[in-house]
């Protein structure tokens, strides 16, 4: 069953609203995290809580159980000087910028003469997220992932 402190072993499927496939595990290493840990959106760990081995089902997530809503103050458009001379800008190219104790990751959406127009929202903020998903096994944590927060997977030479 999983809970809290569980290494869940899960195999996925990520569709849109609209159907477009987004994201799935693969079929040859399915997707493990540490259930309670907020590795994976809100809206799917809950929704998996106290669900068994063997579980099969369909879970939408709302926008604010996944990536949240879209900030449309995160959209933003700056001039093309604030970027290095040779610095090739291209849609969909990821760049960072500090703002506070994290840098923001945004995404060049386009640009337009000397306008580059940025967005540093999630790309599935403001989404509903449709799984499918089936809970392939489930056990205990090792004392070493609950430390770390995460999975390290079976026979794992995992180091930090």
């Amino acid at each position: 069953m999983i809970s809290e402190g569980k290494i869940v072993t899960l195999a996925y499927t990520l569709k849109s609203s609209k159907g477009e496939l987004l994201d799935q595990s693969d079929p040859q290493a399915p997707f493990l995290y540490l259930q309670g840990a907020g590795q994976i959106v809100p809206g799917l760990e809950n929704a998996l809580e106290g669900k068994s081995i063997g579980y099969k089902g369909q879970v939408v997530v709302s926008p604010e159980d996944g990536y949240g809503p879209e900030i449309p103050e995160l959209k933003v458009k700056v001039e093309r000087s604030a970027f290095p001379a040779d610095f090739d800008l291209q849609p969909g190219l990821q760049v960072s910028a500090q703002g506070g104790p994290q840098p923001i990751v945004f995404t060049i959406e386009k640009v337009e003469g000397a306008s580059v127009y940025l967005n540093g929202n999630h790309p599935l903020a403001g989404q509903t997220l449709n799984f499918e998903v089936e809970v392939l096994g489930a056990r205990e944590a090792t004392p070493e992932e609950i430390e770390h927060g995460h999975a390290h997977g079976e026979g794992s030479g995992h180091d930090h």
